[in-house]
């Protein structure tokens, strides 16, 4: 057989296939095909993924049978092959069709059947990054409950109480790795799990690019498979983009009709996306929907404490703390912030100290002469009020003492930027009942002047300290 005879005889079996199919369905899944060789009597075919190989022996395997019997003889062994990581050639691997022969079939009186369900699919790279573990997290109050829900879903994947997962908060809170150790769990409990990882960006541009080169069909066929599918930063597919929406929808309706896990975060609520259809938020909203809120202090030494002891560094804890006191936005800042010290200290050939955090931060945060904290708050409150501060921790309702407590809960969150469950941790009180206090105050403000002028009093104080 010469080197084109193999392409002439597949040639011929396309035009079989081509004359008993319908034109649209033809052109999808067999216009790609090409031959990669056919030598005693094992004929290899070159596919554009793994689920083309599951569509052929299970929608059209009778007609894909026969025409290979006919053209290429009985019996005639079939090998599929393709590439699992797109313009990577080496990744190619070979799969070999476990279907019988058209003559066999009939031997058999067999019926049709779907014998790649009884094979274990092809795996893929989930592009999980594997330092985003449940074990390298830093919990505390302000993400406890964000991680309890991811935990459970890790657990069990297939129990529609948390699915979709809509993970929101700040850029830099930790929404990234917790959703990644969602995969990272279900793939440790079960290898052979689909799970994918995907920012928003990427899905859209593997959309685009699909749609340029024809293949949607196998885009589509591809995330229909997945089992566990987390998107990142779901908020950039807003805008004018009705055409990857509309595809992410369908996606969506599969997976979760089908009992597959949805994971998805943004920097914010579903209520507050703007560029998305109403049926499309819809599907957001229909799960559990879990905020990261600011790291708490705890959170930000817990986190400066993993680090170093993950570096193999000893930092002194005035540095922990002047560092936690004086970073408060974000978690990666805080990771950043410690990447500095430690390149300051090597370049300078010094230890990591006080002063040396100071000078990088000078640098890199706008720090306040003293950190505004949840003591720092009660203190100049009780000072301003002339109350001992024990008094705040009491159940005690009398009025100075019920309104020293509230203005302390007011400016816990507005001023020292804490959440609300945790504010209500230090004052052992619920979530509801320092909400109900801050929007007590709130609504006092525009009519009391004696509590402006004492909230404008204690915020100085505590800026001048």
């Amino acid at each position: 057989m010469t080197s084109n005879d193999h392409i002439q005889l597949w040639e011929q079996c396309k035009a079989f296939i081509k004359d008993n199919l319908d034109p649209h369905l033809f052109e999808v899944w067999f216009e790609p095909i090409t031959s990669f060789g056919f030598d005693s009597n094992m004929l290899t075919l070159m596919l554009p993924s793994s689920f083309f190989v599951e569509q052929l022996e299970e929608r059209f395997i009778k007609l894909f049978r026969s025409a290979v019997d006919k053209v290429y003889g009985p019996g005639t062994q079939i090998y599929y092959r393709y590439i699992q990581v797109q313009n990577q050639p080496d990744t190619a691997v070979s799969q070999r069709s476990t279907t019988p022969s058209a003559t066999i079939l009939n031997q058999q009186h067999a019926q049709a059947a779907n014998p790649f369900r009884a094979q274990p699919k092809v795996n893929f790279d989930p592009q999980l990054n594997p330092r985003y573990t449940f074990e390298n997290y830093c919990g505390g109050e302000s993400n406890k409950v964000a991680i309890a829900i991811a935990e459970a879903i890790a657990a069990n994947p297939h129990d529609n109480a948390f699915n979709p997962l809509f993970l929101f908060g700040s850029t830099g809170v930790g929404k990234t790795h917790l959703i990644q150790a969602i995969g990272i769990r279900i793939k440790e409990n079960n290898p052979d799990a689909r799970v994918l990882y995907v920012t928003a960006r990427l899905f859209e541009s593997q959309y685009t690019a699909a749609v340029a080169k024809g293949n949607t069909n196998s885009f589509f066929l591809f995330y229909q498979s997945i089992d566990t599918l987390i998107i990142d930063d779901i908020q950039d597919l807003g805008g004018n983009k009705p055409k990857t929406q509309n595809t992410l929808f369908h996606i969506f309706n599969h997976l979760h009709q089908n009992n597959r896990q949805i994971i998805m975060s943004s920097d914010c609520p579903p209520s507050e996306m703007e560029g998305f259809e109403a049926r499309m938020l819809g599907r957001f909203k229909r799960g559990m929907i879990a905020e990261l809120e600011r790291p708490d202090i705890e959170l930000r030494r817990n986190v400066l404490v993993r680090k170093a002891e993950q570096d193999g560094l000893e930092i002194p804890r005035e540095v922990i703390d002047f560092v936690a006191e004086n970073v408060t936005d974000s978690i990666r800042e805080l990771e950043g912030i410690m990447v500095s010290l430690v390149a300051h200290a090597t370049v300078l050939n010094c230890d990591i100290t006080l002063d040396l955090a100071k000078r990088v931060l000078a640098h890199a945060v706008k720090s306040s002469r003293k950190a505004i904290n949840f003591e720092v708050i009660t203190e100049h409150v009780c000072s301003y009020y002339q109350i001992d501060s024990d008094l705040l921790f009491t159940k005690s309702r009398k009025r100075e003492i019920s309104d020293a407590r509230q203005v302390v809960m007011y400016l816990a969150k507005t001023m020292a930027k804490m959440p609300l469950v945790a504010i209500g941790n230090r004052l052992d009180r619920t979530h509801a009942t320092v909400n109900y206090a801050c929007k007590s105050i709130d609504e006092r403000l525009p009519h009391e002047r004696q509590l402006q002028a004492d909230l404008d009093a204690i915020r100085a104080s505590i800026t001048q300290a």
